[in-house]
């Protein structure tokens, strides 16, 4: 009886240490050989060394001048560490107020126009980094306007920044606001 006692706080330090310690090190050092930028986070930095965010996290941008990511309910908003929906109800008043409130403010931003539903609506992380091309059409006259560009180089820059379906069938087409906006900048506008 003591040497099963034995054999299994044995096995159990065996295999707490190679697959609790050694396998997780081992696959992050391959992942960082082989895929340096996205086992470091996927971090986006500028020429001057300055890391400004991550392709993978929405950032907040309030300004005219930028597109503007889904809202977020993670912390006080796009809070990588408090990640998560607002859980509210489609039948709860303060949603119901909330998403009313961003369509009056959409739509008189863009009169005429349908507000697209991701635009008012968070996503289920509240960190989604993407938009979906109608999104960032809609946005375009707000943001040519502001930046006193012509809406059709708005708009092209929209389509060159516009990522397919993977593989051509998984997904929806996206675009990456925080990428989207880097190029707003670099026109210098």
């Amino acid at each position: 009886m003591h040497s099963v006692w034995k054999t299994s706080i044995l096995f159990t330090i065996v295999t707490t240490v190679l697959l609790g310690l050694g396998y997780p090190l081992f696959v992050t050092a391959i992942a960082g050989l082989i895929f340096p930028h996205k086992a470091g986070g996927s971090l986006i930095q500028l020429k001057d060394g300055t890391y400004i965010g991550s392709e993978l996290i929405a950032q907040s941008f309030t300004s005219d001048k930028y597109f503007h990511p889904r809202p977020s309910a993670a912390g006080n908003g796009y809070d990588a560490t408090a990640s998560g929906g607002s859980n509210l109800a489609q039948s709860s008043k303060a949603l119901v107020d909330r998403i009313q409130g961003s369509i009056d403010k959409l739509s008189a931003e863009n009169p005429g126009h349908p507000v697209p539903i991701d635009l008012v609506t968070m996503s289920a992380s509240g960190l989604d980094p993407d938009i979906t091309p109608d999104d960032a059409f809609f946005q375009a006259p707000r943001v040519a306007k502001a930046r006193g560009l012509s809406e059709d180089s708005v708009r092209q820059l929209i389509q060159q920044h516009t990522t397919a379906r993977q593989l051509g069938l998984l997904g929806e087409p996206r675009v990456n606001v925080l990428d989207l906006n880097l190029a707003l900048d670099k026109l210098g506008k």
